[in-house]
């Protein structure tokens, strides 16, 4: 009575493999698609069900991103069934990013701008640091920072100031660009920016018109 206990044991495990294996081959197919775009080296891990789960036949699969999942670090990944039969399911994924990060390379003070020698690059994974890590030097330096940093901090994007393209009280030259046109006028900065950021500029008839500020100091009118 044993044997036959046994091979029906060994029956349902294998079905339930046959299940699960390409269940778990759509959902890491799928997530190496939508992390394709991530910086550094990309591991993904896909979790097992648990032994005991029992799942109808499936021929065909579909993964999805649950909602409130991200594609980063300890996360989960949808796996829905087609046919014949209906049903979802979510599976555990870890997604590592290897790759360079920055870090200071010293005590840093508020305001004060970043230089090369400031700076230290090392590499690990990015989805157990900090969102919206710098993962190049070029990118901090030349930039002032918000707060102070003890050495060995990985620096984030959120932390640094670009440099100001224009200043309050600055003249400035305005440009505004069509199809097939250029008009340029001249006004007064109303506040500090830096390139890439919104300005509002008073012209010499008194009106305040707003635009983005180019990296030379002008100002680009948005139509």
């Amino acid at each position: 009575m044993k044997r036959p206990a046994a091979l029906f044991a060994l029956i349902f495990a294998l079905s339930a493999y046959a299940v699960e294996d390409p269940m778990r081959a759509v959902a890491e197919q799928y997530l190496r698609t939508q992390t394709r775009g991530l910086p550094g080296e990309v591991s993904i891990q896909i979790g097992h069900l648990d032994p005991a789960t029992r799942m109808p036949a499936c021929s065909s699969y579909e993964a999805f991103t649950p909602a409130g999942a991200r594609l980063w670090g300890k996360t989960h990944v949808g796996v829905r069934c087609l046919a014949p039969n209906s049903w979802q399911i979510l599976l555990s994924a870890n997604i590592s990013v290897h790759a360079n990060y920055v870090v200071t390379a010293r005590a840093l003070t508020a305001g004060q701008v970043l230089q090369s020698a400031d700076l230290v690059t090392l590499r690990g994974d990015l989805a157990s640091l900090p969102a919206g890590i710098v993962t190049e030097a070029g990118n901090a330096t030349g930039k002032s920072l918000k707060n102070s940093l003890a050495a060995g901090q990985p620096l984030r994007n959120d932390q640094l100031l670009a440099p100001l393209a224009v200043r309050q009280g600055q003249p400035v030259k305005l440009i505004a660009r069509g199809e097939g046109f250029s008009v340029s006028s001249e006004g007064k900065a109303l506040s500090n920016a830096a390139a890439g950021q919104v300005i509002q500029v008073r012209v010499s008839s008194g009106q305040t018109i707003s635009g983005i500020v180019l990296p030379d100091g002008t100002v680009e009118v948005q139509r």
